[in-house]
């Protein structure tokens, strides 16, 4: 039996069953991506709370995209400023925009969901990408976070498969 995870309390709802059947292991990869986000200088969510995640649909994700963005369509992942200094904020992620992404780039499933796992939590710990000096910070922490998960450089095609995985 593994020790209790530094994250544990981050609450992980899984909406969409085909997130458990095509990630095995799914929350412990998304506990196991916010480890490593932190050992490479983004967020510690030990010494502040921890945000909530959830794997949803796309149809769930547009809905929140129209709503809270303006933006009647789906996309890979969304975050939520916390709503009180006691709450993490929230990530969310849909299935089938996430899936399409990894296929098209030839990545297995887990490395692009840890990616954007990690992504969404640099997000709530107020990094950014809209100017060019914010996007290499944060795009910095991404590759050194996901290379030290045993991926390939987020940033490069064809650069994620994980030894031994199997290509989703």
């Amino acid at each position: 039996m593994e020790p209790p995870s530094r994250y544990a309390g981050t609450d992980i709802i899984i909406e969409d069953a085909r997130w458990r059947a095509s990630v095995p292991g799914t929350e412990r990869a998304i506990r196991r991506a916010l480890v490593a986000v932190a050992r490479q200088g983004g967020p510690d969510f030990t010494q502040s709370p921890a945000p909530s995640i959830l794997l949803a649909t796309d149809r769930v994700v547009k809905r929140l995209n129209a709503r809270f963005r303006d933006k009647n369509k789906p996309t890979n992942v969304l975050t939520f400023e916390p709503l009180s200094p006691a709450h993490g904020g929230d990530i969310v992620l849909g299935y089938e925009t996430v899936r399409r992404e990894a296929a098209a780039a030839s990545r297995s499933l887990r490395a692009h969901l840890s990616h954007l796992v990690v992504h969404g939590a640099l997000h709530l710990a107020g990094y950014d990408h809209h100017h060019p000096g914010e996007a290499r910070e944060m795009e910095g922490i991404e590759t050194r976070t996901l290379r030290s998960l045993g991926f390939g450089d987020p940033w490069r095609q064809g650069n994620w498969q994980q030894a031994g995985s199997v290509r989703i």
